[in-house]
């Protein structure tokens, strides 16, 4: 793996010809969680069966968090005592509608970043995706452009900005979507994940849906799975 500045962000780059990136195979792009280090989700290049000659990204969200362990990031804050507040209340649905305050501006980043890995890598096809807050955000980078994308990955996500995302669905009408949730997750309920999943496929998006029994990880069965899709999308 190798270090590289990207649109302004540190960048892990994993896979190819040489595991540093190199070749001109199809590229994968993995945004981390909130309060998770930027290489988080790196190992999964290594485990993940991926078609030979695959590229992987994994870009550290722009935020540091203060008082948190060193490395811990994040693509937006995030009022952690207002979802607790929320839970508790039975509020979840009214808090999905909302667009949370910071992600219009990750997305840019975002968007930044996949010109720039473009430029630089030249990728044949790309699959987007991230877990957590990644996966919310990757949601958003793709029902909001028209990069073309081979697939979209959405590890333990949710349903967010349900009354700006469900009209913009149908334009990604036949998108592959990877979709896995644990339904013991404490920090993203199952049942708001099971709502994501109905709006996608309600659109037209055709979703591998992986529930497991589980918190908020990635296990090995999903691991498996993610691979399977991941053969399938890229080959």
């Amino acid at each position: 793996m190798k270090r590289v500045e990207v649109a302004g962000l540190s960048v892990l780059l994993a896979g190819g010809t040489d595991r540093e990136g190199a070749g001109d195979g199809p590229l994968v792009v993995l945004l981390h969680g909130f309060g998770a280090p930027g290489d988080d989700l790196a190992p999964l290049w290594r485990v993940i069966d991926a078609p030979s000659g695959t590229r992987w990204a994994f870009p550290a969200a722009p935020n540091a968090l203060d008082g948190a362990p060193a490395g811990a990031r994040a693509w937006w804050m995030v009022d952690i005592e207002r979802h607790i507040r929320a839970a508790e209340r039975g509020e979840l649905d009214r808090l999905a509608r909302e667009a949370p305050p910071g992600m219009g501006e990750a997305r840019e980043r975002v968007v930044s970043l996949l010109d720039g890995l473009d430029e630089m890598l030249r990728p044949s096809r790309l699959l987007l995706g991230g877990f957590s807050q990644g996966a919310i955000l990757s949601c958003d980078v793709a029902l909001r452009t028209e990069r073309a994308l081979a697939g979209l990955v959405l590890l333990s996500g949710t349903l967010t900005a349900s009354e700006e995302w469900e009209p913009l669905v149908a334009r990604r009408r036949g998108l592959p979507v990877f979709q896995s949730h644990g339904v013991a997750d404490p920090i993203l309920p199952f049942t708001q994940a099971e709502k994501l999943r109905d709006v996608l496929r309600a659109g037209g998006a055709e979703v591998t849906w992986v529930p497991f029994r589980g918190g908020h990880e990635i296990p090995g069965p999903v691991v498996d799975a993610l691979g399977r899709f991941t053969r399938a999308t890229l080959a």
